[in-house]
């Protein structure tokens, strides 16, 4: 296809030519938009795992190329794991002709049933027991911080289905090729981290059992371990198994509540909360939440675009608060209970989260032990998808790295994670607070950059993220109003620091301030650096 074939010019509100596509009568823009991508990719050469022939033939992803499944060309034994639902896309665009899936509800329950687990516990424990703050204060920061910073990341899901790419692809259209690089490599690192907290978490409950002869270190190991196949096998396997294993997940926790709620009254007297922790902890709430836009749209590239966008952002703002939130409160008041509770106490002081979880189900005695495990292995569905995204964001990196199949990336994320989990099991406060806090800092500036492109520049036309330029370096934005923007933020993000290694002066007076300070700086550079990028590119 030609670069005049492309590119067919209209004049936006800044008096600039938008890259966008002819119309075509009684087509969506959507729909337009998958025209162009089909005929761009219907003359790519193959790569392992999208057809070709077979494990040998991995050649280099064109420029523009899109996914176009061939099972004609699929090794048999390849195309029945295919048809079983092994997913063999990686991170090309899924052109409109393969958004197929209308079951919406797996955008609610691909969410819920990650967060229906162990993994909000230590966060929410952190408010009370580290941070010094009350329970009714914790859980109001937990509420109010909670419900407004899913917000950017079920917003940004939406373009998922409506652009068929994958979440740091559409950062492409901002940051550029090679800019994008930045966000991508924070983004790996926090969705591992993610990952880290889950695996240490149920590798302590399943320590918990018997710490004589089960380490949290094999605990970690196993819980890795069985978290590799549903990673492995990709999308509609993800959704699948995240649909129903929330049930025995709810089942746990509502017996453990039941067998160790009447501790839960015991909380630890506080002194009056101070805007210092109350602004710390809110950041780190930030954090925990906003960094879901970094990977958002993964799951609902497969989706069908006809559906009303509000009801796709209702799933996956539903999908993350619900479970979220009271579990996180949950923490809070364990966190509260511990220093008063003995068995608690001695509990945490040796498999922490795990081993309350333990001593809450100590009643319940077989059975008990039982719903450990299954609890231990709530976080399976958390590691599944933060492992799928990881993969994808490595295939990204570099070029070459797209012609290996996605599979890889998931032993390699697995790999990695394994000892980092263990390094973090060791100091697990320490490393816990500081993780949490640091994240929300670079999430605030992509999700602020990634909504204004959106809304403001390409007024809500995804057919502006055109998929014939997906890696096409020059005819991507150049991403130095995004980099630049998201720089200069920094410039109040570190004064509004507060970690345990630095609290920044302005810090020192407010408490940590960091996460919105990248959010709000970023937003407001933005805009003008982007204006005069399109000035200057005469074009998007």
């Amino acid at each position: 296809m030609s670069s005049s074939d492309r590119e067919n010019s209209a004049q936006d509100a800044y008096g600039v030519d938008v890259e966008k596509q002819a119309p075509v009568e009684n087509r969506s823009p959507v729909e337009e938009s998958a025209d162009k991508t089909r005929d761009a990719g219907s003359g790519s050469r193959r790569v392992f795992g999208s057809g070709g022939h077979g494990l040998g033939h991995m050649l280099s992803v064109k420029d523009g190329e899109v996914y176009n499944p061939q099972p004609e060309k699929n090794a048999r034994w390849y195309q029945r794991l295919v048809d079983a639902g092994f997913e063999d896309n990686g991170i090309k665009p899924i052109p409109i002709e393969s958004r197929t899936n209308t079951q919406y509800s797996n955008l609610f329950t691909i969410f819920f049933t990650s967060m229906l687990s162990l993994l909000p516990l230590p966060t929410g424990i952190l408010g009370t027991l580290t941070f010094g703050l009350s329970l009714r204060d914790t859980s109001l920061i937990i509420l109010f911080f909670g419900m407004l910073t899913i917000i950017p990341p079920a917003f940004l899901g939406i373009g998922g289905s409506q652009t068929g790419l994958r979440q740091q692809i559409q950062a492409r259209y901002s940051f550029g090729l090679y800019f994008a690089f930045i966000p991508l490599l924070l983004n790996a690192a926090t969705v591992t981290g993610f990952t880290l907290i889950s695996a240490v978490v149920g590798g302590q409950a399943i320590s918990a059992l018997n710490p004589d002869k089960v380490s949290v270190t094999v605990g970690i190991v196993i819980i890795c371990l069985v978290s590799l196949l549903a990673s492995m096998l990709g999308y509609r396997a993800l959704h699948f198994i995240e649909r129903w294993t929330w049930i025995p997940n709810i089942i746990g926790l509502i017996v453990a509540v039941g067998c160790g709620g009447k501790y839960l009254h015991l909380q630890s007297e506080t002194e009056p909360a101070t805007a210092f922790n109350v602004l710390s902890y809110a950041g780190i709430i930030a954090g925990y939440f906003i960094t879901f836009s970094g990977t958002a749209s993964d799951y609902s590239t497969y989706h069908n675009p006809s559906v009303s966008k509000w009801k796709i952002f209702a799933c996956m703002y539903t999908g993350i608060l619900l479970p979220s939130v009271p579990l996180l409160i949950l923490g809070a008041a364990i966190g509260g209970a511990v220093p008063n509770v003995e068995s608690w106490n001695n509990a945490y002081a040796v498999s922490n989260v795990g081993g309350v979880i333990y001593e809450m189900l100590t009643p319940a005695k077989g059975f008990g032990k039982f719903l450990v495990v299954l609890l231990a292995l709530s976080g399976v569905g958390n590691i599944a998808i933060s492992s799928y995204s990881v993969s994808l964001n490595l295939q990204m990196i570099f070029p070459f790295f797209a012609r290996i199949h996605r599979v890889v990336f998931v032993f390699i994320t697995l790999a990695i994670m394994i000892p980092f989990a263990i390094k973090a099991a060791e100091k697990w406060e320490e490393s816990l607070t500081n993780f949490l806090a640091i994240i929300g800092y670079w999430a605030g500036c992509f999700a602020a950059v990634l909504i204004e492109e959106l809304v403001i520049f390409r007024k809500m036309d995804y057919s502006t993220y055109d998929h014939a330029i997906w890696n096409v370096g020059k005819k991507l934005p150049p991403g130095l109003a995004a980099i630049t923007a998201s720089v200069l933020s920094f410039g109040l993000v570190v004064p509004g620091m507060a970690e345990v290694w630095y609290t920044g002066p302005i810090a020192e007076h407010t408490g940590d301030i960091g996460f919105e300070m990248s959010f709000a700086v970023t937003a407001l550079f933005y805009i003008p650096l982007r204006w005069l990028e399109i000035r200057w590119r005469g074009h998007l």
